[in-house]
């Protein structure tokens, strides 16, 4: 019989609407080699790759009356010209276009009819470039059945793979009415809560199973108990949000990073800051800026609640990374003046919260299967999906990626920035991956909301500059 979707995955379909899309984006941009690079050899390239995969080939088959959670079957009519695309930007493009472009992209659905997935290929880039844009479902993504489609499709050898794939796949029969029926009405027997379970998140909110979806995709039930018990702050980042979006990106130097973090954090505290609460203390600063920017009241107290995803370290299942991701709330305080008092109580604030778990280190996480950033990203998101709304302002989602360079038919990876969904009353999402000595930020925003999204951006490379010539606090 099809493969069931487990309670989380059918919850991102229940809980999807036209302005809350629950798919994952990602957005590479290509120096284009010599010979070129075209629409058909995208094609077949994803074409072989998918074979590793065989959830790109399969739909989602919603059972009647809604017994059990939905299926995924075999797509008899899977045409691959269906979900690779092109488009183009009129030359020479520049990089405000091409966000404009993403913003256009990434808010429409993903056709339920169909696999779960799209990858559009962007051509007339400036200095000779291409970007490939790519939409994931978050139901598809668990990091254990399926991996982001950008995942498959990167290597690490300028030359590319002669490997062939012995790819037998045919499309297995589609089950009738009656079949699902009666596997649906077999599933409850052996499993009587599963049709509980499968009402409430059809017709509840997400929070209805909160313990048992957290305890699955990390052991955060204690971390969000902490958190219920004060509320996020009001803050402009949280408002109603609309069909329309704006992307912005911003690329940055990894070294200026860890320039912060071994000129501001010498002392008795050194080895507790992280390259990722650099990250986070300019992310604070940044903030900061922009409210300001905005007239809204900053003030010594003024905070903005991030759901920072970590994830932690499983030696019995390296192979699932998915399982193993925590959510950390942290009050990032915007109110403070000083950048380097900001990173040192991020730094104190993120340490209080892991030093329970096993946080896995940069080189063990950029590891994790290849390129493991775009996957990555889709399981984080997922995380922040099962996490009551109430929780916090925005998630920031960082992801390390290996530090060497990626290519697709050789064609060299310059940048790539992530595109993480937006929840109901959530305006913002903040995506990075590093990535071959760059940090990469991906803001996807309501339209109405933040229309100055930009701003931010800016603000984000002004406050990296600012630690940088912050004066170093004394250790304490």
């Amino acid at each position: 019989m099809a493969d069931r979707m487990s309670t989380l995955d059918s919850s991102f379909l229940a809980l999807e609407n036209s302005s809350t899309p629950m798919h994952v984006g990602s957005v590479m941009v290509f120096d284009a080699p010599d010979e070129g690079f075209d629409y058909d050899r995208l094609v077949g390239i994803i074409s072989r790759r998918i074979a590793y995969v065989p959830r790109y080939r399969q739909r989602v088959r919603f059972v009647p009356g809604r017994l059990a959670n939905p299926v995924w079957i075999d797509d008899e009519r899977f045409d691959v010209t269906y979900h690779v695309r092109r488009s183009a930007l009129p030359r020479p493009g520049g990089d405000e276009q091409l966000e404009e472009l993403i913003a256009r992209i990434q808010p429409r659905q993903l056709d339920r009819s169909r696999p779960l997935w799209e990858v559009y290929l962007v051509e007339g880039l400036a200095d000779d470039r291409f970007a490939i844009i790519t939409k994931t479902h978050q139901a598809l993504v668990d990091g254990v059945n399926a991996v982001d489609i950008a995942h498959l499709i990167l290597e690490d050898s300028e030359t590319p793979s002669t490997e062939s794939v012995d790819d037998t796949w045919r499309p297995s029969r589609e089950p009738s009415h009656t079949e699902l029926i009666v596997s649906a009405l077999a599933d409850t027997v052996r499993a009587p809560g599963q049709l509980v379970e499968t009402v409430q998140s059809g017709i509840t909110d997400v929070k209805e199973t909160a313990g048992r979806v957290l305890g699955a995709a990390g052991e955060v039930v204690s971390a969000v108990a902490r958190a219920s018990t004060s509320p996020a702050p009001e803050s402009p980042l949280n408002a109603r949000v609309g069909r329309a979006r704006r992307f912005v990106m911003v690329g940055t130097d990894l070294d200026d990073y860890k320039k912060v973090r071994s000129r501001l954090t010498k002392g008795a505290f050194a080895d507790d800051v992280s390259i990722n609460d650099v990250i986070l203390a300019t992310v604070t600063g940044a903030f900061r800026t922009w409210l300001m920017t905005r007239g809204e009241s900053v003030h010594g107290s003024t905070t903005i609640r991030a759901m920072v995803p970590v994830s932690t370290h499983d030696a019995e299942n390296e192979m699932a990374p998915g399982r193993h991701l925590t959510a950390c709330f942290v009050d990032l305080p915007v109110g403070e003046p000083g950048a380097s008092m900001r990173l040192h109580q991020i730094a104190f604030a993120m340490r209080q919260q892991m030093e329970a778990g096993r946080a896995v280190d940069a080189d063990t996480l950029s590891g994790l299967g290849g390129f493991a950033p775009p996957t990555m990203h889709t399981l984080a998101a997922r995380l922040g999906g099962a996490v009551s709304r109430r929780l916090f302002n925005v998630a920031i989602t960082n992801v390390p990626g290996p530090q060497h360079p990626l290519y697709i038919a050789g064609a060299q990876m310059a940048s790539t920035y992530p595109v993480m969904p937006l929840g109901p009353t959530k305006a913002l999402s903040i995506g990075l991956t590093s990535y071959d000595g760059g940090v990469y930020y991906g803001l996807y925003a309501d339209r109405d909301a933040l229309p100055d999204t930009d701003v931010l951006g800016q603000s984000i490379v002004d406050a990296l500059q600012e630690l940088l010539d912050a004066p170093r606090s004394r250790a304490r």
